[in-house]
């Protein structure tokens, strides 16, 4: 037992594991909210829906979101034309697109991250890679591993048809990752393409106009690693803690179904009353062993699913606007990635940091909380502590 107990000391890292890296990526085709709901509805043939355009106009306004990045185009879609119909079998088309698509979007956020870390890629250990874009086999993981040039003895763990909540999920699996397995380095790498969800119009299934009105493509990706070499690797944030619960009566709030016609979209309107109502008991139980109750004096990043759930979550915890500032500017300049959005957000809060000349990549404050909502109802919490800042990053 003696030398059992040995082996598993020396097979853990020393401190807890923290964000080494951060790299995002977006198609080049950008699409302007404000022109969106006349593009949409003359592409999938839909004009003649006057009232349910008007009714997709003012879904769009109330976003709050400026522009969105997308890989179709007018010229994909006229080349697919079940693509654009509300009820036409159109999987394979998609699948063909998002199988490529998702890793090479990945590929690219990679890149980003790799440079910034500045080490060799074949020091990467693992590999988590996270879409609800498509499913295939091998997977993206796999694609991505060749795409980049991974070591082929690279650790893969591939996360398919989670949903939003799951830019949440792959920092708490990184974070076991590296912290049980010492010297280890793992490349999160979370990629959507809404290829696979946009479908026209339906006057019965409005739930599904709205998904048409949020959702973004985008990928982002990070390195993780615990214990690490300051001379020449540079951490933003710990992962102190992280958590994941269902939220209680909240079955058929969100959820996605893969169809013949696509990956079909459902949410109900209580989704923002479910989400505030519960999210103080996340955060207490997040919290309390650091002695913190006080929701303003922590910095957040959290999944903007659409500005109905964060009005809901500021209005239930009394925040000041300003701690919703990096979230609500991901969400208008890029709608709702799913996964991708808090990874995002994470980016965007440690450059803000670093331009305002903040004290600490939390915009000043040491320690902060990152939530990731989606299907299920599912609620990943993770506890960050931001680290004193020196500089900024290098892309």
């Amino acid at each position: 037992m003696a030398k059992v107990q040995e082996i598993r000391q020396a097979q853990r890292a020393q401190g807890p594991a923290s964000i080494l890296a951060i790299g995002t990526a977006n198609p080049k085709n950008e699409v302007y909210q404000a022109d969106y709901p006349d593009f949409y509805f003359r592409m999938t043939n839909s004009e003649h829906m006057t009232d349910l355009k008007q009714k997709f106009k003012r879904m769009c306004d109330k976003s709050m979101i400026k522009k969105r990045y997308m890989h179709l185009t007018e010229e994909i879609l006229a080349a697919n034309p079940n693509m654009t119909a509300y009820m036409e079998p159109s999987l394979d088309a998609r699948q063909d697109m998002v199988v490529v698509e998702v890793p090479k979007l990945g590929k690219e956020a990679a890149v980003k991250a790799i440079k910034e870390w500045g080490q060799p890629k074949s020091k990467i250990t693992h590999l988590i890679f996270c879409t609800t874009s498509g499913v295939d086999m091998p997977g993206a993981d796999y694609q991505v591993t060749k795409l980049l040039g991974l070591r082929p003895s690279v650790n893969r763990l591939m996360m398919y048809q989670q949903g939003c909540f799951a830019g949440g999920t792959v920092l708490r699996m990184a974070k076991d990752l590296a912290e049980n397995n010492r010297g280890a380095r793992v490349l999160v790498i979370c990629s959507e393409i809404t290829a696979v969800t946009f479908r026209g119009p339906s006057d019965t299934h409005l739930d599904s106009l709205v998904g048409q009105s949020l959702f973004g493509d985008g990928a982002a990706a990070l390195i993780v690693g615990a214990d690490p070499d300051l001379a020449i690797e540079r951490p933003w944030f710990q992962l102190v803690s992280a958590a994941q619960t269902i939220l209680p009566n909240s079955e058929g709030a969100i959820d996605g179904h893969l169809r013949e016609v696509g990956l079909t979209f459902h949410l109900l309107k209580d989704v923002p009353r479910l989400i505030s109502t519960n999210i103080e008991k996340s955060l207490v139980e997040a919290f309390t062993p650091l002695g913190i109750n006080d929701w303003n004096s922590i910095f957040w990043i959290a999944h903007p699913g659409g500005p109905a759930i964060l009005d809901a979550v500021e209005q239930k915890l009394q925040l000041k606007k300003e701690k919703m500032r990096a979230t609500r500017h991901v969400l208008s300049e890029y709608g709702n990635m799913s996964s991708a959005c808090v990874l995002f957000i994470l980016d965007e809060m440690r450059r803000r940091s670093v331009k305002e000349g903040k004290a600490t990549t939390g915009e000043g404050l040491d320690w902060g909380v990152l939530f990731g909502f989606g299907p299920g109802l599912t609620v990943e919490s993770v506890v960050l502590r931001s680290i004193p800042v020196v500089e900024a990053p290098a892309h």
